[in-house]
């Protein structure tokens, strides 16, 4: 299994290093992708790839914005007995946009998906 395109049930959203996105901090408009090396969390869907108990939100963030511990700056503060809700994800790319309702590639999922497509 690969992960170039999947999905994230929790943010209803597009996921992998092959899904170009911003970045998720509220001020910030890096581009980045959606993969491992951007999640908050380090692992899929936010899981901690660690030997904490700490899970990220799963959202993606700029190496500004994602610390060394792979948390953004909401999920750090978990650490310190803060809870935090997590920032609002920012919507698709326009260039992810522009290949998902152009691509070939995604014909059928244009076909079984009218709604969303328009």
């Amino acid at each position: 299994m690969g992960w170039a395109i999947g999905w994230d049930s929790n943010w209803n959203r597009d996921i992998g290093y092959g899904v170009p996105a911003f970045c998720d901090h509220p001020d910030c408009s890096e581009v980045i992708d959606r993969g491992l090396s951007y999640v908050c969390g380090g692992g899929p869907y936010g899981e901690s790839l660690s030997d904490t108990d700490i899970v990220g939100c799963g959202l993606f963030f700029c190496g500004m914005h994602l610390g060394a511990s792979s948390l953004c700056e909401r999920c750090s503060a978990l650490g310190n007995g803060e809870l935090n809700e997590p920032f609002p994800a920012k919507p698709d790319h326009p260039e992810w946009i522009h290949h998902k309702m152009t691509d070939p590639s995604w014909e059928q999922w244009r076909k079984e998906n009218k709604e969303k497509a328009e």
